[in-house]
């Protein structure tokens, strides 16, 4: 800023609109510190529901708000103009949403590198996914109404709608009436890697319980097991390839 300001009224415009980005940052921040702090107190399976709880009566008011404020309609809960476009603008922008999210997830794991170390940009980065993969499973399953022992089916669709859906190419194999292979056929990250010319990032132990908990909250019978992941040499064809079954009688 140019000159010492006292209050908001101080700020040019310009200055005003990056204020209000900044506050809706602290509210995403608080939002996430009440889950983490509910989490630590109350364990995550109490947590779960909760976040849903809040997350559609919280959603609710302040779409409400800011329609009011901004006069544009809402159709169903959902900005109008967003309803509105075209299918394949959607699907775009959900790829678009991914790429963010990922791009969020890189620029935390290099800050703590570049500050700390790479030993504790990992401890932090599979922390990060063993909670994110837990509420992104629960936050699907309510979102697709699957049942609490979804099975493998459920699995298979809920894969699907992750953030990162669009930004990677996947595939998912029926290995056995009781088994499937989900695999990573292109990885936005490790390309990029690949065409720098550096070896693969050693993701297997943030795989390993990103899958993990993602699976067993789909459905708690369903179990885990890596088939190959970097540092584990692969075929060109794939990048990381993991193998989710549900033992007959479960």
């Amino acid at each position: 800023m140019k000159k010492e300001v006292q209050k908001p009224e101080d700020l040019e415009n310009i200055e005003l609109a990056k204020l209000i980005v900044d506050l809706m940052h602290r509210m995403s921040v608080h939002h996430a510190l009440w889950f983490g702090e509910v989490v630590s107190h109350l364990g995550m399976e109490a947590a779960l529901p909760l976040m849903d709880r809040v997350w559609r009566r919280s959603y609710a008011i302040q779409m409400e708000r800011l329609s009011g404020f901004f006069g544009f309609p809402l159709q169903e809960g959902v900005p109008a103009v967003v309803a509105g476009m075209p299918k394949k603008d959607l699907l775009s922008l959900m790829g678009e949403l991914g790429k963010n999210w990922l791009a969020d997830d890189g620029t935390w794991f290099q800050a703590v590198e570049a500050s700390h170390g790479m030993t504790e940009a990992k401890c932090c980065n599979d922390s990060c996914l063993d909670r994110f993969s837990t509420f992104e499973a629960y936050s699907i399953k309510s979102f697709l109404g699957l049942p609490e022992k979804a099975g493998l089916d459920g699995l298979k669709r809920a894969l699907n709608f992750r953030l990162y859906s669009r930004v990677n190419t996947q595939s998912i194999i029926d290995e056995s009436p009781t088994s499937i292979i989900f695999r990573m056929d292109d990885c936005r990250v490790q390309s990029a890697r690949k065409r720098r010319g550096l070896q693969d990032y050693p993701c297997k132990s943030g795989g390993s319980v990103e899958y993990r908990a993602f699976g067993a909250t789909i459905d708690p019978r369903i179990r885990m097991e890596c088939v190959a992941c970097p540092p584990d040499p692969h075929p060109d064809e794939w990048f990381c390839a993991w193998r989710f079954s549900l033992p007959a009688g479960d």
